[in-house]
């Protein structure tokens, strides 16, 4: 009995050991399970982090680096290396190689492993690379860098074209599997996306960029020869008018006169006309090299240091209109002052003048008899504005563009002729928009303009008859109001 107790006992350890081992196989098969569940969750989580970092930011270099950073944390790699193509020197080139400081690479795109991998499209998968021919060992010499096992794989565009290679060298625990490989490639194409982005973007900054330096270069060159031809202009005007002044003398000292006076007073109008553009378009010239070469704080620091004190901009606006009024008697045009009469400026009041001016000339210039001009002054937080209102003709959206531009007017050429400063149509040289313009630029306010065409007068070439009760459209002068015109807004700072 005590043999059989003792063999029993024995087969029984047997059994639970049996059982025990079973029970750790289980039991590691279940932690294997475990970890893979948690290494594909992890992994998906980096590919939706992936989008999450760099989605809303399409900075290439930045971009690059995020990629790198997270392929490296995920694959568990030491460093990762983005390869992409330039088909202007048919290299690859990278500034991103963790571990590597950052330095700019360019390879040809058949050279080593990421050219190998670049021009076939195959996977590179190698668990020693020093046993591949195609591993350029001059890059290990070069940065004192052992490189061991190496993933690369190609990256391409939506659209199937060859992007570049992503690189991930020394697998930490390890060589690099299949599955790697796998979640490599659905990495990648994730990421080429984000990359294809970004270096659309940087193509239409790059573009906008160089737009942006021909349009200064033309703009200095337009300057330069502005002001050459203002420059040249001055001494002839003054020599032919002092000429015309000396011949009109002479000649009216025969009886009768050889040469009729009107004729006199036609070429000296037009003298002047031409002597008054030199005069604005120098003007202009100058207030435009002054914000080119001052910075903005400059500009806004001297207009503060010409302030003569507050202004009071209400009763400054009625006293300019009792002025503009007279000038403008010949017009039945009605003008209007209304909005807030509390409101203070700190602004030179001959600069205000000369602005405030030059807008309602404009307004008054592009209305018809019979109709009206409101200037309303209003206050929007810390802003103070002042809109001069008509109910003219309006401007075309073509010629929107360009009201800013200077030496442009809105007639049509063919229509266009020489009246006296305020009468309907006298289609002014365009220069006081642009003079206004660089006055904000200089001294810090904005201008901004809305219209609308006369609805009767689509196009430049329409005539309006110059008088509300003689328009075969309009009825009532209401008819006129509400078939187009003008709002011109000055925003200024109060501060």
């Amino acid at each position: 009995m005590p043999q059989d107790d003792s063999a029993h006992a024995k087969l029984l350890n047997q059994e639970r050991r049996k059982v025990g081992r079973r029970k750790t196989f289980r039991r590691n098969e279940d932690q294997a399970r475990e970890q893979t569940g948690i290494t594909r969750t992890h992994k998906l989580h980096a590919l939706l982090e992936l989008g999450q970092l760099i989605a809303l930011d399409l900075q290439l270099n930045d971009m690059l680096l995020q990629i790198s950073q997270k392929a490296c944390e995920v694959m568990k790699a030491e460093r990762c290396s983005i390869f992409l193509y330039d088909p202007h020197t048919n290299e690859l080139w990278s500034t991103i190689a963790l571990g590597m400081g950052g330095e700019v690479i360019r390879i040809p795109s058949n050279a080593g492993l990421a050219g190998y991998c670049f021009q076939t499209g195959e996977i590179i998968n190698l668990e020693d690379a020093y046993t591949d021919e195609r591993f350029n060992k001059q890059v290990d010499s070069k940065t004192g860098y052992r490189t061991q096992s190496v993933l690369c794989i190609p990256l391409f565009t939506r659209g199937g074209l060859r992007l570049g290679v992503i690189q991930l060298l020394n697998k930490k625990d390890g060589f690099f599997k299949k599955d790697d490989e796998t979640f490599l490639q659905t990495f990648g194409n994730n990421a080429s996306v984000f990359i294809e982005m970004a270096q659309l973007q940087k193509a239409r900054v790059d573009a906008l960029e160089e737009s942006r330096k021909d349009l200064e270069r033309l703009n200095r060159a337009k300057s330069k020869a502005l002001d050459h031809l203002s420059h040249e202009l001055r001494t002839p005007l003054a020599v032919i008018q002092g000429n015309i002044r000396l011949f009109k003398r002479k000649v009216q000292a025969f009886k009768p006169p050889l040469i009729k006076e009107e004729i006199f007073g036609l070429l000296e109008k037009n003298l002047n006309r031409l002597s008054e553009m030199q005069i604005e378009t120098d003007k202009i010239i100058r207030t435009y090299q002054e914000v080119e070469t001052k910075p903005s704080s400059e500009r806004f620091d001297s207009h503060r240091s010409i302030h003569s004190g507050s202004l009071s901009l209400f009763p400054f606006m009625e006293h300019l209109l009792e002025g503009i009024k007279k000038r403008a008697g010949h017009r039945e045009v009605q003008i209007v002052l209304d909005g807030r009469k509390d409101l203070v400026l700190y602004i030179d009041p001959k600069i205000l003048e000369e602005i405030a001016e030059g807008l309602i000339k404009n307004a008054i210039e592009n209305t018809p008899d019979e109709g009206e001009i409101r200037i309303i002054l209003e206050n929007k937080g810390q802003w103070v504005q002042l809109k001069v209102m008509d109910f003219g003709i309006g401007i075309t959206k073509e010629n929107q563009r360009h009201l800013f531009d200077g030496l442009f007017h809105t007639q049509d050429t063919e229509l266009y002729t020489s009246k006296k400063p305020y009468d309907f149509g006298a289609g002014g040289k365009g220069l006081d928009l642009l003079q206004i313009k660089t006055y904000g630029q200089r001294f810090g306010f904005d201008i901004s303009e809305a219209s609308q065409r006369c609805l009767y007068l689509p196009t430049d070439s329409d005539l309006c008859p110059g008088k509300i009760s003689e328009c075969p459209h309009c009825r009532e002068r209401e008819d006129c109001f509400n078939s187009g015109g003008s709002t011109f807004c000055l925003t200024f700072t109060n501060d």
